[in-house]
């Protein structure tokens, strides 16, 4: 049975305000330029099969022919929701870490190597979330398997800084969707669960911060944020959702929280991961999400997967093994057809959010017409590994600032511009973004 919640408050008296933003300037559009809502962004690990080194042409493009939108394999399962994208090619993440996961892992949302700045999804919470219940939802499915950590994760609270996402939909749903409590009253000797250990050892923190500067200061402050963070997701000061959302429903069949780590149960979590970030953007709560699917160099057993194209339960095959296929796109090479219908997999995952997305109204159009969506992966071809010619798609109108349906050359370009155009798209205009102050990716926008 989906979980429900019947009646809400909002209790969120207001946000604190963004801080200014470190390395880069930032305004907010006064012009009245079309600019997106939200911001999603849809990552899978370990690539795409693209240009092989024996020069097998990419099985992730697209490209117009006879004024009709096409793609390639592995890409298809878009279907006619691939009138709803910009296929963006060409677009590099330099040579630095060139051939290592860890490496794109670190650049992917940073546009910085070695993850030496702030994530474009923070920037853009602490900007244009910063009134929002929820600044920034972070799940994952699988995400944290065996331990990942560190370079395993996208999201960037600063320098070589992550927080690893929430990979329980259950736990999720409920930080979410919670009914309003009282708050305990504590006496002299009660521990009251809402407050703040930070707030518990406020004068020794106040100490340490009067000890320390520069770079040992700012990681201090990386730290307190992230422990924040994590107390949100245990319970403590946790807003409620409003109360035009008297009863979201999140299918969580299938859904085992003692199994989060069964590759059986990955397509129930991935499902309902999906299903609770589209239902708290359309209840309002955040309008900056990032959707984590396993990790690089992923263990992921998804020849488990039950049902689909890839079941096989007497021959494991995981994500990162099925990417290195060899150097050409050999048919009779199983490596290489299960590392297909594995990308076709997150393909149909894209879709699906999107199909959520769009099924839901929105002003004069859908939630989909009003987002701007971000499908993407640490390196381009699995194979290699290479930071070139990356798997970039948008998805969404942006609120009538991105025309989709079209293909985008941007050879050789940074992918910087395309995070710096996507903070333009979400109606924040920062000045630059990026190591090397990049300039938004001309063609995407207007």
């Amino acid at each position: 049975m989906p979980l429900s919640r019947r009646r809400f408050l909002w209790t969120l008296g207001g946000a604190a305000a963004a801080l200014p933003l470190t390395g880069l300037a930032s305004r907010v559009l006064g012009d009245g330029a079309a600019a997106a809502r939200r911001v999603l962004i849809f990552y899978f690990p370990d690539g795409v099969p693209g240009r092989s080194q024996d020069g097998d042409p990419s099985l992730w493009d697209a490209w117009s022919e006879g004024g009709t939108l096409r793609v390639s394999e592995a890409l298809e399962p878009l279907g006619d929701l691939a009138r709803e994208c910009v296929f963006v090619r060409g677009l590099q993440m330099g040579s630095t870490d060139e051939g290592s996961h860890p490496g794109g892992a670190k650049k992917l949302l940073t546009g910085m190597d070695g993850g030496r700045g702030e994530s474009i999804d923070r920037s853009l919470a602490r900007t244009a979330g910063a009134g929002d219940p929820f600044p920034h939802l972070y799940l994952g499915a699988m995400a944290n398997q065996d331990g990942a950590s560190g370079d395993k994760h996208v999201s960037y609270l600063g320098p070589e800084h992550t927080v690893p996402p929430e990979d329980d939909p259950i736990r999720a749903f409920a930080r979410l969707f919670r009914d309003a409590m009282p708050s305990p009253t504590p006496g002299p000797t009660t521990w009251d669960p809402r407050r703040s250990i930070l707030d518990v050892s406020r004068q020794e923190i106040e100490d340490l911060r009067g000890r320390v500067s520069g770079r040992l200061r700012s990681k201090l402050e990386l730290h307190l944020d992230a422990i924040r963070e994590v107390e949100a997701r245990l319970g403590a000061e946790l807003p409620v959702a409003p109360s035009t959302c008297d009863d979201p429903r999140v299918g969580l069949e299938g859904v085992d929280p003692t199994r989060l780590y069964d590759p059986s149960l990955f397509p129930a979590i991935l499902r309902a991961q999906a299903d609770v970030m589209v239902t708290a953007m359309a209840c309002g709560l955040t309008r900056v999400g990032v959707l984590q699917c396993s990790h690089h160099t992923s263990e992921l057993i998804m020849s488990r997967f039950p049902d689909g194209e890839m079941y096989d339960p007497g021959f494991d095959m995981r994500s990162h093994q099925a990417s290195h296929y060899g150097a050409t796109h050999d048919r009779g090479n199983r490596l290489f057809t299960d590392y297909v219908e594995q990308r076709r997999y997150w393909v149909r995952n894209f879709r699906y959010v999107l199909e959520q997305l769009q099924a839901r109204p929105e002003g004069d159009g859908t939630m989909l017409d009003h987002s701007l969506v971000l499908l993407c992966s640490e390196v381009s071809d699995g194979n290699t590994h290479s930071h070139h010619d990356m798997p970039f798609v948008v998805a969404g109108r942006a609120g009538g600032a991105i025309t989709p349906g079209r293909v985008l050359d941007a050879y050789d370009r940074p992918h910087g511009e395309l995070l710096l155009s996507i903070a333009h798209g979400m109606g924040q205009r920062f000045e630059s973004y990026g190591q090397d102050g990049y300039q938004p990716l001309p063609g995407l926008l207007g």
